[in-house]
């Protein structure tokens, strides 16, 4: 079954982050990456630009387009996982090896996957 992994972090933590430090947090999902590859059981990954760069459409009451951050929560949604896990428990466990800056990560059974 397919699960998402949403990554959850706080944008002023992701700022602060010197480009070294930046790296070496990438490399880190990159090695997760490469062996769930391995195993055949990852799917799309995605980090994101920071919520400044969004732009959101409502469609309550009309369409209308909103630049920037509307979430009400701390912490922003930074990236996601789609991975292939035989159980939740599987999805949390790679959710625990992921690399935190304080993240909250959300785990979700996928209902409907639909690939390019």
């Amino acid at each position: 079954m397919l699960y998402s992994i949403l990554i959850y972090v706080a944008e002023d933590k992701v700022a602060a982050l010197s480009p070294a430090d930046d790296d070496s947090h990438i490399e880190r999902h990159m090695r997760i990456q490469e062996r769930l590859r391995t195993l055949g059981k990852l799917g799309p990954a995605v980090r994101l630009e920071p919520t400044s760069t969004a732009e959101h459409v409502r469609t309550a009451g009309g369409t209308e387009v909103v630049d920037g951050p509307f979430a009400e929560t701390k912490e922003q949604l930074l990236g996601f996982y789609i991975v292939d896990c035989e159980s939740g428990d599987e999805a949390l466990d790679i959710a625990r090896s992921l690399p935190s800056l304080d993240t909250v990560f959300e785990i979700r059974p996928v209902k409907r996957y639909f690939p390019a």
